[in-house]
């Protein structure tokens, strides 16, 4: 490019995580608009802060779940019910997708439960349910991590996205944490965006 043009350019950098067996993932990127230097002639050094995937390859996928609290039995049961546009993270570009759950009190693992795997898969039916024992006085400390996973035979497993379930979540997961407890002994269904 003649000079002039260099400087209506943006260079764009991404940042991987490298992986030997499957896709290497996105961890952020930055883009630096050249017109914004000062003097491109010379080397110029400089932090930037990683700013989330913009090309949809930080999207992980969807996750639809169903909650139901039974106060008499202090039980809620959890119904992994099915997935849609996972993260393809296999070379082939699918995913071996099961989901783990651990119920938490406060920062302390309490039980953990996982689903089958199912192969090559991108759009998983689970339809599997999970009751954990959770007591009324402790329900505001309790958490449900939902990671989904995508099972490696050669390596470890790669974590899709997660979902933590609480009052004190994100908004969504607020809500629906919410309208099981407005619902006692039915079942409340909702999708989730997987996250990081």
């Amino acid at each position: 490019f003649p000079y002039e043009k260099v400087r209506e350019r943006t260079l764009y950098l991404q940042v991987l995580d490298f992986d030997r067996f499957s896709r290497n993932d996105p961890i952020g990127e930055v883009s630096i608009p050249l017109n914004k230097l000062s003097d491109l002639g010379h080397m110029q050094t400089f932090w930037k802060e990683l700013k989330p995937c913009m090309d949809g390859a930080g999207r992980r996928g969807d996750l639809l779940v169903s909650l139901c609290y039974n106060p008499t039995a202090n039980t809620i049961t959890v119904n992994i019910i099915k997935a849609r546009n996972l993260k393809a993270m296999d070379i082939g570009g699918t995913s071996d997708p099961y989901v783990k759950l651990w119920l938490m009190h406060k920062d302390k693992r309490i039980e953990k439960k996982k689903t089958v795997t199912i192969k090559c898969c991108l759009n998983p039916v689970f339809n599997e349910s999970f009751p954990f024992e959770v007591p009324a006085h402790v329900l505001r400390e309790t958490t449900i991590i939902i990671t989904v996973m995508d099972k490696d035979r050669l390596s470890r497993n790669d974590v899709i996205g997660k979902i933590y379930l609480s009052w004190k979540s994100g908004p969504a997961e607020v809500k629906h944490w919410k309208d099981m407890m407005g619902r006692p002994r039915t079942n409340v269904a909702q999708w989730h965006a997987l996250k990081a």
